[in-house]
Formats: C-alpha cells, structure tokens, sequence
C-alpha cells in the first residue's frame, strides 16, 4: 500500500532528528535589576542623595557556623552585582561572621540616581547602613572599585572599620597623572555603543580572567538592562561612576591607613580604568598593580600585600579556596 503524504512527512521528520530548539533573547529587565535572583534576601535602606528619595539594597547575612560576634562588610566593584560576592559570604558566614552586602547608589538592586554618586557619598550611606542595622564596627573586605570605597570609608569613619582586605582594588594611582579629564556626555555615548562582544572583549581584556566564562553572567545582565525602558538613566549613572574613580583618588590616602591592611592581588591584573583614553606613550606605565600594592604595602604601619600568579582582577573566583583561606586568617589576626 503506498504510503500517504502525511506518512512521508512523518518519516523524513524522523530521519532528521528533532527540530532545533527554538532560542530567543533574554527578557528585558529593570535597572533596578527587579527579578534577577540574588542569594540571599534583599532589603533596602532609605537614602537621600541630590534631592531625591532613593533605595540602597543589601543582603544581611547571618552566621551559619557558631557566631563569633564580629560582622564583615563586603564591598563590591563597577561592573558587578553585590551577588558575586556569595561564595566569599558563604566562607565567611560558615566561619561564624555576619556578612553585609550593599549595592552602592547606582549599581545592582540599588536606586540609579540622576546625579554623580561620590565615594564620600557611598562611605556615608554605608555607615548609615551600619548604624541602621546596629553595627558598631566591621571588617571590610573590598573589590575593585570597591576598594577605592573601602579606602575611602576607612579613612572617614576609623571607628566603624576593622580590617581591611583589598582584593585586586584599582585606584593604586593617580589616573589624573595619565588621562586627560573627560565629559560625561562622551562617556555615556562611549558606554551606549558598546555592544555585548565588545563588552565581552573589555571584560577579558582588562580583568585577566582564568576561566571567559566568569564573564558570560554580567555581558547578558547588561544586555538585559539595555532592553530595559530606563536605560537611559542607567546609563547615564554608570558613566558618572567613572568621573568618581577618576576625580576622586585615594592612593595618597592608602599609606595613610593604621587599621591592618591586606592587599591581595592577582600577578595577571593589569587593570587601569581610563587607559583607552590616556596618551599612547603613558598607556603602558598604567594598571602596574601587583607592583603598586607592594610598594604601598612597604610604606604603611601594617600592611603587606600577597601576590597570587594564577590570577587576573577577580582573585575571589580565579583562586576561591585560597582567597578565602587567606581572609579568613587574616581576619583572625594572622
């Protein structure tokens, strides 16, 4: 009996194989990054900056070893989520410290303001943040970015910060010494050409990271916020950031600090914000960083810097039972 149309299809159709899957975008998300899962529960602190109302998120994290009453502050960098920080917080909670996580103003579940955020800005509403949840003093722990912040905020309220962990920080030197200043206005444009296998190829280059898939969750997050309706306004918020790294320094204020400091760097980090923008012939004497922190190292009451080969700017995740092993003996006093 000769086989029908139908039949024919049906037998070509399983000669092929399944049908390929079907792949769309990821949905566009909210600046304020609504609906992207953090680790642990996610509250927020009523700020006020320029004017306006706004919210800083952070995570809370309680011990889950037998607590040791002491409370480490995680602080996170430019281009991250204070999420990345989970398996560090989990190292530290298990080993009995209460671990808080802000999202500085203009960066991950945090409000974007319409005006520049300064470090004397995020130090400030991160000791509200300690005094909100009765903190008197804590550790501090610092990436990035966020170790010009951790510097900063150890420097303005001694009181309220212990020690003070600086993983591959930028901020080791002065960028007014190698790039010209910069209008936002280019920045923001700079920032909205940027497509995400550009963004992949930044991320790559400047962090020297072990593994490229470390990437792949941040150039699909910021994807995602670029589909969003106030991306304009994150964008915008991102650009200033940059303006706070450059017009701000805190390498002269580093050999300053007496609270006993670690710097912990990766030997493959050459990270120097603003090189692109700097003259051809000073670019290669920027982001010499493993370098700087033992040089600043040498200069301070109580400090010393750990070099780790293997790693690029992101230590925690290139080497995450050593970093953790480290701060953990170093918190302790070692």
């Amino acid at each position: 009996m000769p086989l029908s149309r139908l039949a024919i299809l049906a037998v070509v159709a399983l000669a092929a194989g399944p049908a390929p899957a079907q792949t769309t975008a990821p949905e566009p998300i909210g600046i304020a990054l609504e609906g992207f899962r953090y680790p642990h529960p996610v509250a927020y602190l009523p700020v006020t900056h320029g004017g306006e109302s706004l919210r800083m998120a952070y995570m809370d994290v309680a011990p889950t070893g037998p607590a040791n009453g002491r409370s480490v502050l995680l602080l996170h960098g430019r281009n991250f989520p204070a999420s990345y920080w989970e398996p560090v917080a989990k190292a530290l909670s298990g080993a009995g410290y209460r671990v808080v996580i802000p999202d500085q103003l203009g960066f991950g579940k945090s409000a974007k303001p319409g005006t520049h955020v300064t470090f004397d800005d995020m130090a400030r509403n991160t000791a509200a943040l300690l005094d909100r949840l009765g903190i008197a003093s804590a550790d501090v722990v610092a990436h990035s970015m966020g170790g010009m912040l951790g510097v900063r905020f150890t420097r303005s309220y001694p009181a309220k910060a212990g020690r003070l962990v600086l993983q591959a920080p930028i901020g080791l030197e002065d960028y007014r010494f190698y790039v010209p200043p910069v209008e936002t206005e280019h920045l923001v444009e700079q920032e909205r050409a940027l497509t995400a296998d550009g963004y992949r190829r930044q991320l790559l280059s400047n962090y020297r990271l072990s593994d490229p898939a470390q990437v792949e969750p941040y150039v699909e997050l910021r994807e995602r916020i670029r589909d969003s309706g106030e991306y304009e306004r994150w964008l915008r918020s991102f650009a200033g950031s940059y303006q706070a790294i450059y017009r701000e320094p805190v390498a002269h204020e580093i050999p300053l600090i007496e609270t006993p400091v670690l710097f912990v760097m990766g030997a493959r980090d050459n990270n120097a914000p603003g090189r692109p923008l700097a003259p051809e012939p000073l670019r290669a004497r920027m982001g010499q960083n493993a370098k700087l922190a033992g040089d600043l190292a040498a200069r301070m009451k109580n400090a010393r810097a750990t070099i780790y080969e293997e790693a690029g700017h992101m230590v925690h995740l290139d080497a995450e039972a050593r970093f953790n092993q480290e701060v953990l003996r170093f918190l302790a006093g070692g």
